[in-house]
């Protein structure tokens, strides 16, 4: 049985993950921390204590994964974190030079911010209202 969403793990070339790294610590506010050595590169961001960001080394010979079948679009849309303080998290990203889009869901009771990392996969952010 799923109790939770362990993690999210995002593959990419060594330089694509530093920026990738800095992105998500600068920007977003996560946390580098301790992460085993796996034999390559790589970085553990953590939220809360807990690793939920995972940066792996794809590897030059290693092919992106991607759908099972290549004529299927990816059905990845985006990664939602649960966050505090949106004005303090807006006034992080505008100084990061990072652009979002602000809205107010009366439906779910969030106010949301959806932006984009520096390799174009989708991030939201949640807070309550």
């Amino acid at each position: 049985m799923i109790t939770g969403l362990h993690h999210i793990n995002l593959r990419a070339p060594e330089d694509l993950l530093a920026t990738l790294r800095d992105f998500y610590r600068d920007a977003l506010g996560l946390e580098v921390g301790p992460r085993p050595d796996f034999g390559t590169a790589g970085f553990w961001l953590y939220a809360g204590g807990h690793p939920v960001l995972h940066l792996s080394t794809q590897l030059p010979h290693e092919v992106p994964r991607g759908p099972v079948n290549p004529d299927v679009p990816s059905t990845y849309d985006h990664t939602a974190f649960a966050g505090t303080d949106p004005a303090a998290t807006a006034e992080r990203l505008r100084a990061q030079g990072v652009a979002f889009r602000e809205s107010r869901s009366p439906v779910t009771g969030q106010h949301q911010f959806f932006l984009q990392d520096p390799a174009g996969n989708g991030v939201e952010i949640n807070f309550p209202f």
